[in-house]
């Protein structure tokens, strides 16, 4: 005759907490504030790139947003957009940004008395200049 345990501990369902495999994805876009009232867009740092990429300087948190939202899509659609570092991948980077930018500006013009689009476009060069040149100097440090 088999022994049984009177005081058997109960089995439970499944673990607490989180699993293990399943994390939560970064995010790809996020945005900060930048001069004047306005918003910058970039994308986190991927494959070879030190530095995060500047998408674009909006006008407002909505127009940033949109600009978020429109990127997302386009990156859906051409997978690996931000991984590409050849020259022809970095020109058809920068040319879908600037579709992307200029879309979302026509399609929610920028409020009177805000940044022009060339104050939009020097802020957007001026800020990536910074993180490039910041990243060398941050990767010695680490």
């Amino acid at each position: 005759m088999a022994r049984q345990r009177r005081n058997a501990p109960k089995k439970r369902g499944a673990r607490r907490g989180r699993p293990q495999g399943a994390r939560k994805p970064a995010a790809l876009f996020y945005m900060q504030p930048a001069k004047r009232g306005a918003v910058v867009v970039l994308h986190r740092p991927v494959g070879n790139r030190a530095s995060p990429k500047v998408c674009g300087v909006m006008p407002s948190k909505e127009h940033a947003q949109t600009l978020m939202d429109q990127l997302l899509r386009a990156e859906n659609a051409l997978g690996d957009l931000f991984y590409e570092a050849t020259d022809d991948g970095i020109e058809a980077l920068e040319a879908v940004l600037q579709a992307t930018r200029s879309a979302v500006l026509e399609r929610v013009p920028p409020a009177e008395g805000g940044m022009t689009v060339d104050d939009m476009e020097s802020e957007r060069d001026r800020i990536q200049r910074d993180l490039d040149a910041r990243a060398p100097r941050q990767r010695a440090a680490s």
